[in-house]
C-alpha cells in the first residue's frame, strides 16, 4: 500500500456530482459529435446530447454496439479530440487544461511499447519528457512496477513479455505520472479469456489500492459487470446514453465473484438494456457485446 499512496491524487477544488457528495472527476454536458465528411460523402454524427458525471474515485465502463461512440467519447474526454458542441470537464477544468496539466493516464489497446527500451525504461519515457529528476523518476518507476507486479521483469525487453504482461507495463507507464483519472481503451480485447480474466483481478486490485477514477471502454458485459461501479449503456450510431446501471456487488471482488447469483443478474440487466436498444427500429446494426447471446 505504501508503495501505491501517491499514484492516486484528488482535487480538493472539484466540483460535486450530480445526485450526491462525491466530487466530479469528469462532466460530459450535452456533447455532439460530428465528422465532416470527405469527397462529397456526407457527414457522420457519431455521438448525440451525451450527459455524464462520474465521480470521484469511481469505476465506470462504457459499453455498446461497435461504431457506437464509446471509444470517440473516451478520446473527447482525453481531449484528443474536440466536441462539436458541449462541454467537457475534467476536475472542474476544460478538458484541453486538463491534458496540459496531465491529469490523467491513457492505456489503448495496444501496449504501444518500445522494444530497444528495457521494461523500466519504457516505463520512465514519460517521466524523461518531463524532465523529471533521475532520483524521483527511478522512485515513481519501481513503484509502479511493484504495482503490477513486474518488479522482476524491469530489464527485460517487451518482446520477452506475454501479451498481458506488456499491457500491464503500458499500466505501469499510465500510472507513472500518478494520474487522478485513467481512461482506458479496451485494453484487454486482443487477449485470450482465461488472461482476459486475471487482467481484470489485476486491474480491480490496482484501482481499489489507488483510488484512482477509471473510465472503462469494452465491448464485454462479464467484464463491465466485474470491474465498475456503474455501468453506462450506449445505443448504435448515433451513440446516446441509454442506460446506467449500479452495479452493487461487494467492493473487493475476487475469482468467486463471478459465481455469484447477484453477479449474473447483473450481466444479464446489461444484457438485456444492450437486447432492448436493439430491438428499436432505428438501432441499425445488431449489438455485437460479448455475452449477447443467451
Amino acid at each position: 500500500m505504501t508503495a501505491t499512496a501517491q499514484l492516486g491524487s484528488e482535487s480538493a477544488t472539484a466540483p460535486l456530482a450530480a445526485g450526491g457528495d462525491t466530487p466530479a472527476k469528469v462532466e460530459v454536458r450535452a456533447v455532439d459529435k460530428e465528422f465532416a465528411g470527405r469527397n462529397d460523402a456526407r457527414a457522420v454524427l457519431a455521438l448525440s446530447d451525451i450527459n455524464v458525471v462520474v465521480g470521484s474515485g469511481e469505476f465506470v465502463s462504457l459499453i455498446g454496439p461497435s461504431g457506437c461512440g464509446k471509444s470517440t467519447l473516451l478520446r473527447l474526454i482525453a481531449d484528443l479530440l474536440a466536441p462539436t458542441r458541449g462541454e467537457i470537464l475534467v476536475n472542474g477544468h476544460p478538458a484541453h487544461a486538463a491534458r496540459l496539466q496531465r491529469e490523467y493516464g491513457i492505456v489503448f489497446q495496444s501496449p504501444v511499447l518500445f522494444d530497444w527500451r528495457t521494461v523500466e525504461r519504457n516505463v520512465a519515457l514519460p517521466l524523461e519528457v518531463l524532465k523529471l529528476d533521475g532520483r524521483e523518476r527511478d522512485l515513481r518507476v519501481r513503484r509502479a512496477l511493484e504495482l503490477v507486479e513486474l518488479s522482476d521483469f524491469a530489464r527485460h525487453s517487451p518482446w520477452q513479455l506475454s501479451g498481458g504482461m506488456q499491457q500491464r507495463v503500458a499500466i505501469a507507464r499510465a500510472l507513472v505520472l500518478q494520474p487522478s483519472i485513467l481512461l482506458m481503451d479496451e485494453p484487454f480485447g486482443a487477449l485470450d479469456e482465461m488472461s482476459r480474466e486475471r487482467m481484470n483481478l489485476e486491474l480491480h486490485n490496482i484501482w481499489r489500492e489507488t483510488g484512482t477514477t477509471i473510465i472503462f471502454v469494452t465491448h464485454s458485459i462479464p467484464e463491465a459487470v466485474f470491474l465498475s461501479t456503474r455501468v453506462v449503456v450506449m445505443s448504435p450510431r448515433p451513440g446516446r446514453i441509454v442506460d446506467t446501471i449500479t452495479i452493487e456487488l461487494p467492493s473487493t471482488r475476487t475469482v468467486e465473484t463471478r459465481e455469484t447469483e447477484a453477479y449474473f443478474e447483473l450481466v444479464t440487466r446489461v444484457r438485456e438494456s444492450l437486447r432492448a436498444e436493439e430491438r428499436r427500429p432505428s438501432s441499425g446494426d445488431r449489438v455485437r457485446a460479448e455475452g449477447l447471446s443467451a
